[in-house]
């Protein structure tokens, strides 16, 4: 029934047109679909070619990402009489740098979603989903599809935007700052649009048209942070709206992703080192979805589409014996070489450690190749290396202002995440670029438990090998005191959610190296939150942090490392966290605990240290609301700047006179 082929990155080709015509007829489950259409898919010669490097980071693939941008109707800055006008024989770069240095930049705001579909671009503006032509899209003529207010939501944003195929719906994803939980509303498209239908709690969703040329509608239903439902539903006369597939393994996740060419819906069950994937013709979405792959331990793919063949990638070595449906041929592809050769660009590879350029524009920055080049005339980025206890190499990338002088004098803020195989954000952020400005150096460092550097480099820090990631950050902070930027008494730490893992674990075992310490709803206490499976996340979590509730291995090494099991009597940077009073992800019970026993500690050995002791300051804000991190909150940034300036005894007038300039207080 299956014939096997070894390989690591992987590709199905068959003639998909045929794929829909056959399924139209008749309905077969998914264990005889393979056989029975065996032989009326034809099968495309079987080739190898070479694909992407080292960064298969499936997740990212399908998660949506807010826009940024400096401008929006509501807050555009008032032009200036004296505003000169820019040379026409000025390059692109210099334009763009020269019009963010000149205007006023009266707000820094989210642009949430925005999708170009035919001639129209979908967006919000103000509390409305609009949408407007495309060549008018900078303008303010638009139309508006729905007014968010109607939802009676607490300041709601449009967080995912998907339009119909033919364009006779949209569906938008709504949420507020305050909680996790989103409703998808969907809009008919006409003279004078109307709201058709909304569903709750709708993590992922998508369009398809089946052969009637009618519009489904494909979503998934989460409940406490835990997504293992898919939907279907119709509007218009013909209203349907049933569930056709429930994951029942706690530990998977399910989400939905369309391909590049909007030709097939699949459907991904994962866990952090297991995927499954399901895919649904668009031409024939009420027929059973065929399984690729069924699920293997350890085994991830992501699956795309092009040119009627179908590309798998996956992180499975040679010598992984990978079996395929009998209608489709292997197609293997290298995860180590060069990404040009990859048919189409599925991800945004990373290239080895070395020095990187970056680009200031339109509120991104934009990475090419080469040494030191500036940002703006006044800053430059840098990529330098750590040498880790075990000898690894551990790229960090560094901002700091060009013409400084004596960096060994100036405060260093050094950011850091490793877990999850996720990159450590470098994304363009108003007050880092205001601490660039008023001299600070900004450190990214990109430890193992993260993804930058590929997939091992997430396994060698995850399990039993967390304290890699401990003894990368140790090494990069050290390595920048020992090149000479900044010093201890200037160094400031900041992560947020799992991050705070070990930015903890390192104010217990170097908090010499350290002046200040900001987290944003971090995860401190490992341990008890790994033994309490009624937490909604900790099945899903395992394959991270272990399983301390019956694996005694995994519950002495995470012991080891835990920031609330190994808060002891000795001096401790100062801290300040943010949480949220309702958080799901990281329970505030966990935070308060962390809290009052660091302050303990502190006290305990502010006793034996005698007068004259200067104990460190520990701020606990808690925020209202149920969200995670509220990435944009003015309240937090500001809070945090001045907790850092103080700390370390700088003059905050002018920074936040320049952060006035992005945000609005």
């Amino acid at each position: 029934m299956q014939q096997k082929s070894k390989l690591f990155l992987q590709a199905l080709k068959y003639s998909i047109p045929h794929l829909g015509k056959c399924m139209q007829k008749q309905h077969l489950n998914h264990c005889n679909f393979a056989d029975h259409y065996y032989n009326r898919i034809k099968l495309k010669k079987y080739h190898l070619t070479k694909c992407l490097q080292n960064k298969p980071t499936i997740s990212e693939l399908a998660r949506n990402i807010p826009s940024r941008s400096f401008s929006s109707k509501d807050f555009l800055p008032i032009k200036q009489e004296n505003e000169k006008p820019i040379p026409e024989n000025m390059d692109a770069f210099e334009k763009v740098r020269t019009k963010l240095e000149t205007q006023p930049q009266e707000e820094y705001e989210i642009i949430n979603a925005e999708v170009k579909h035919g001639g129209f671009v979908y967006y919000q503006e103000g509390c409305c989903l609009v949408r407007s032509k495309d060549e008018e899209a900078d303008n303010d003529n638009y139309e508006v599809l729905f007014n968010l207010e109607e939802l009676k939501l607490d300041q709601p944003f449009i967080d995912c935007i998907r339009v119909a195929p033919d364009e006779k719906y949209v569906a938008a994803k709504i949420r507020t700052e305050d909680s996790e939980a989103s409703t998808c509303i969907v809009v008919k498209l006409s003279d004078q649009p109307v709201m058709e239908a909304s569903f709750p709690n709708v993590s992922s969703f998508e369009w398809v048209k089946d052969e009637e040329e009618e519009d489904v509608l494909f979503y998934t239903f989460q409940r406490n942070l835990r997504c293992h439902d898919v939907y279907r539903a119709t509007f218009g006369d013909n209203k349907r709206n049933e569930r056709f597939y429930t994951e029942k393994d706690p530990s998977y996740f399910v989400f939905l992703y369309l391909t590049k060419d909007s030709r097939f819906l699949t459907i991904n069950i994962m866990n952090k080192t297991t995927s499954e994937v399901w895919l649904i013709d668009g031409l024939s979405p009420w027929d059973p979805p065929v399984l690729i792959q069924k699920r293997i331990h350890g085994v991830l793919y992501y699956v795309e589409h092009r040119d009627d063949e179908l590309y798998i990638l996956t992180n499975v070595g040679e010598p992984t014996e990978f079996k395929l449906p009998p209608w489709a041929c292997g197609f293997i592809m290298d995860t180590n070489s060069d990404p040009k050769n990859c048919p189409f660009q599925l991800c945004s590879p990373i290239r080895p450690p070395k020095y990187y350029t970056y680009k200031f524009a339109e509120g991104k920055l934009f990475e090419e190749t080469g040494h030191e080049d500036p940002i703006t005339k006044t800053s430059r980025v840098l990529r330098l290396e750590a040498k880790s206890r075990d000898g690894k190499s551990v790229p960090m990338t560094i901002f700091h202002k060009t013409d400084s002088e004596d960096l060994q004098k100036k405060p260093l803020l050094v950011h850091v995440y490793g877990a999850y195989g996720m990159d450590l954000k470098m994304n363009f952020r108003p007050e880092r670029r205001v601490l660039v400005d008023d001299g600070w150096i900004l450190a990214y460092c990109h430890v193992r438990g993260g993804g930058e550097l590929g997939l091992q480099w997430h396994a060698d820090g995850r399990l039993t090998k967390k304290l890699n990631g401990l003894a990368d950050l140790e090494a990069c902070i050290k390595t920048l005191h020992g090149q000479g930027f900044s010093q201890p008494s200037l160094t400031t730490l900041t992560a947020f959610s799992a991050g705070g893992v070990l930015v903890g674990a390192l104010c217990n075992s170097n908090p010499e190296l350290l002046r200040a310490v900001t987290l944003e709803a971090p995860f401190l206490d490992v341990l008890n939150t790994m033994m309490d499976t009624t937490l909604p996340l900790t099945l899903e979590e395992l394959e991270e942090w272990g399983n301390p509730s019956s694996d005694e291995k995994h519950k002495n090494y995470i012991k080891r490392y835990c920031p609330y099991q190994n808060i002891k009597p000795q001096h401790y940077p100062s801290i300040h966290i943010t949480a949220y009073e309702n958080d799901e992800r990281v329970p505030l019970k966990g935070i308060v605990s962390y809290t009052e026993k660091l302050k303990e500690a502190i006290m305990e050995h502010a006793k034996d240290s005698g007068e004259g002791y200067q104990a460190p300051n520990v701020v606990l804000d808690i925020q209202p609301g149920g969200n995670h991190v509220i990435e944009d909150s003015h309240k937090k940034i500001t809070a945090q700047i001045k907790f850092l300036y103080e700390e370390l005894g700088l003059d905050s007038t002018s920074v936040f006179e320049n952060l006035k300039k992005y945000l609005k207080f």
